[in-house]
């Protein structure tokens, strides 16, 4: 069940559901999904469904990780620079390792952080930057970024993460409550913001602080 066979068929599954972007498919084709969550979960990893980490985290289905990734691609096919919010257990951050220069991942919980930066030095995943912070206020001394990718939901889009982009910078954001979430791009241009509503999405929420 952790077999490369198995990520080919997942890739499969993703192909069918629209997903079509060749380097986000190869990309999640290589990735060994079941070493981002916990050893008894490993034989579910290839599901497309999300999976709990801890702390009520969840890894996103890999569905919605292609498609933010793609969403992203889409717009800005060579980012330098991306900021994430919500490490998580790192799975997405690899993603975005693997199609960008430098990834900048904000997670609020200490113990996720700390698991997850051991796990990007197992791996030999040298370009991710992590840290331990509040991700609502993004890391504005790293930017201005290419794009910026939010794995929570936010009741609004922040100001805060819309101000780190670049001129053509994106965002990819869930927007919405636990009853009703859509999944956001928002494109910035000369100090405007171009907002697409994607589709419906469901994230645990975005919120302020810091757990020790």
């Amino acid at each position: 069940m952790t077999s490369p066979r198995t990520r080919e068929r997942m890739v499969i599954r993703l192909q069918e559901q629209g997903i079509y972007h060749s380097q986000v498919l190869d990309v999640l084709n290589r990735l060994p999904r079941h070493l981002f969550v916990d050893e008894a979960l490993a034989h579910r990893a290839y599901e497309d469904t999300a999976l709990p980490i801890g702390y009520q985290q969840t890894l996103s289905q890999p569905y919605i990780v292609a498609r933010m990734t793609e969403l992203l691609l889409e717009k800005c096919p060579h980012p330098r620079k991306v900021l994430e919010i919500g490490t998580g257990s790192g799975y997405q951050t690899a993603v975005l390792a693997a199609v960008s220069d430098h990834v900048y991942s904000v997670e609020r919980i200490r113990p996720l952080s700390e698991k997850t930066r051991k796990r990007f030095q197992q791996l030999k995943i040298y370009n991710v930057f992590p840290r331990y912070a509040d991700g609502t206020l993004g890391w504005r001394e790293k930017g201005p970024y290419d794009a910026i990718v939010v794995t929570a939901a936010s009741s609004s889009v922040p100001e805060a993460l819309k101000s780190q982009l670049c001129s053509g910078g994106v965002l990819i954001i869930p927007v919405g409550n636990q009853e009703s979430q859509v999944l956001k791009r928002i494109t910035a241009a000369y100090g405007q913001y171009q907002e697409e509503d994607i589709e419906p999405a469901r994230f645990v929420p975005l919120l302020e602080g810091r757990i020790r």
